[in-house]
C-alpha cells in the first residue's frame, strides 16, 4: 500500500476515534492548529517533498502514529540531542534523524525539508495550550506559510554535532497536573494538531 495512502487512512481513523471521545465529553481540546500540506512551498515538486517528509515524520514518531501523550512533568523533544537542562527528562521524540537512511527525501537542498514546518505547527499548538515550550533557534531565515513568524522552529540533526543539534530542536514540557495528548489528523489536504486533556 502506498505510504501516503496508509497515513491518510490512519489519520481518518484517528480523527473519527477522537471525535467520539469529544462527543462523550471525555476529552477537551486545549488548542488546535492546522495548515495545508498543499502550500508548504510554491514549487509543486518541492511541495510534494515537504508533504512527504512531514507525513513520514509522523509515521515514525511512535508505536501509535499520529499521536503521543505527555504525562505531568514529561518532555517531548523533536530529536534526542537535547540541551543540558532536558537531559534525562525526554520521554517522547519523533524517532527520526531526517536523513536518507530514515527514509526521508531531498528536494536537492537537504534531506528532511519540511520537518521544520511540522515543528512550528506543534510549537504554536503547545504554546496556545499553555504548555511550556522552547524553540532555541527560530526559523526566521525562511518563511513557514500559515504559521506566525514567532512560532518558527529550526530543526537540525547531524551525527556527531550534538551542540548544534540541541540548539535546533523543539522542547515541550507538560507543566499541567494531568496528561496531555498531541493528536494529529490529515484529511488529504490539511494537517491538524490538537492538544487534548
Amino acid at each position: 500500500m502506498n505510504t501516503l495512502l496508509a497515513l491518510a487512512i490512519s489519520a481518518l481513523i484517528s480523527t473519527k476515534a477522537l471525535a467520539g471521545d469529544y462527543l462523550l465529553g471525555i476529552q477537551s481540546v486545549r488548542s488546535e492548529r492546522s495548515f495545508s500540506l498543499e502550500s508548504r512551498y510554491p514549487d509543486p515538486w518541492v511541495n510534494d517533498i515537504f508533504r512527504y517528509n512531514i507525513l513520514h515524520t509522523l509515521s515514525l514518531m511512535s508505536s501509535k502514529p499520529y499521536s503521543f501523550t505527555l504525562n505531568p512533568g514529561e518532555v517531548f523533544a523533536f530529536h534526542e540531542d537535547v540541551l543540558p537542562e532536558f537531559t534525562g527528562k525526554v520521554t517522547q521524540t519523533m524517532h527520526a534523524h531526517f536523513n536518507y537512511a530514515d527514509g526521508f527525501k531531498s528536494d536537492g537542498y537537504l534531506y528532511g525539508d519540511g520537518v521544520c514546518h511540522l515543528a512550528a505547527l506543534m510549537y504554536w499548538a503547545a504554546r496556545d495550550a499553555g504548555l511550556e515550550a522552547l524553540a532555541p533557534t527560530n526559523h526566521d531565515f525562511a518563511n513557514i506559510p500559515e504559521v506566525p513568524k514567532e512560532y518558527g522552529v529550526s530543526i537540525y540533526f547531524s551525527p556527531g554535532a550534538h551542540d548544534a543539534n540541541a540548539k535546533q530542536n523543539l522542547y515541550v514540557t507538560n507543566t499541567l497536573n494531568k496528561p496531555v495528548e498531541f493528536a494529529f489528523a490529515f484529511d488529504g489536504a490539511n494537517l491538524t494538531v490538537k492538544v487534548i486533556d
